[in-house]
């Protein structure tokens, strides 16, 4: 197996962020990899209404259909948290393609004008591509993203025996030029008035969670004298961040990207994070797909399984085969990811 060399980060944290206690929190997904227009509801699991996106169609009585909501290889999420009334909004991350996730949203009859702040969990284009569309919502409005600095890093799939394929990646003078406020960190951010915590860089600490296989390569700009570029393995995906809120009286509600830096070291490096030791959910993509990430389900599903979270929704990249697992290891705890459904947590 690939190594990602683990950084020791063993108990609590030598800095501790307090993470202020939220009244509820909802995620609405967005954007994901599947879209079922069947779905029910259930508590703490809002779908979206079967009539979700009218269009034109002269070969219909009445010259429209019902489409529905769009799915992609990507993620995105609308975050709102509230507490005493008030609420506040975030994007995380935007789809893979220019309108996927605004189509999604004007479908869902979603405003963004409100939108506070833009977070990107890296900067694979899975993630990035549909910020073009947020400009089509809302126009040049200075809206900040946050980023980690390796988010503009130039990445490529170079698989033994085959041409390599170039990922594409952001731009950062691109951002601002259309009027985003951008925001390098690797630390841990506060967001919302300190309702939402941005992890930063995540410590790998589980011996199963490894990264990212010898073909996903970054390109290393030349360094000193005499120092040369070079395309070299990119296990860690360094830039790999999550989203995470903690609701009163029910723990930390844990929102994952891709989750490169692995489902459980996440939860665990936010339980570290925030000192708070109860995961009431996990939402997004767990990376548990294909032949290098499907030999630790049984790891990850059983470290999952210890933490007793309330709510699972395995979506994006976790494929089929961990869905399949966290479903019958946690059957009251796993919810279908599909794009427009909305999770919806409490305080009690």
């Amino acid at each position: 197996m690939f190594e990602a060399a683990p950084r020791p980060a063993d108990g609590d944290a030598v800095d501790p962020v307090h993470l202020d206690p939220v009244d509820e929190v909802r995620v609405t997904t967005l954007i994901d990899n599947t879209f079922d227009m069947l779905l029910n509801s259930e508590t703490a699991v809002q779908r979206p209404a079967m009539r979700s996106g009218l269009v034109s169609s002269p070969l219909f009585d009445g010259g429209k259909t019902h489409v529905g909501l769009l799915a992609e290889h990507g993620f995105a999420a609308l975050i709102t948290v509230s507490s005493g009334g008030r609420s506040s909004h975030l994007l995380f991350d935007t789809g893979i393609s220019p309108d996927g996730m605004a189509i999604n949203a004007e479908r869902l009859g979603l405003d963004f004008s409100d939108l506070q702040a833009v977070v990107l969990s890296h900067g694979h284009f899975d993630h990035t591509g549909g910020l073009s569309g947020l400009l089509r919502l809302r126009g040049r409005s200075g809206l900040p993203i946050v980023v980690h600095p390796n988010a503009w890093v130039k990445r490529r799939i170079a698989v033994p025996g085959s041409e390599p394929i170039s990922l594409p990646s952001l731009s950062p003078g691109a951002l601002r030029g259309e009027g985003f406020e951008v925001i390098e960190r690797r630390q841990p951010s506060l967001l919302l008035e300190g309702s939402v915590l941005v992890t930063g860089e995540v410590d790998r600490t589980t011996e199963f969670e490894r990264g990212m296989p010898p073909s996903h390569q970054a390109f290393e700009a030349e360094r000193g004298v005499g120092g040369h570029a070079r395309w070299r393995h990119d296990p860690t995906v360094a830039d790999d961040q999550a989203l995470v809120v903690n609701v009163k009286g029910r723990g930390l509600v844990v929102v994952t990207g891709c989750g490169h830096a692995g489902a459980i070291n996440i939860v665990r490096h936010a339980m570290r994070l925030t000192g708070v030791d109860r995961l009431c959910a996990l939402i997004g993509g767990f990376h548990l797909s294909g032949p290098a990430f499907e030999p630790i389900i049984p790891a990850t599903v059983n470290a999952l399984s210890e933490l007793a979270p309330e709510l699972v929704v395995p979506g994006h990249c976790s494929g089929w085969k961990a869905q399949h697992a966290l479903a019958a290891a946690l059957p009251e705890a796993f919810a279908q990811a599909s794009s427009g459904s909305a999770y919806h947590l409490a305080s009690l």
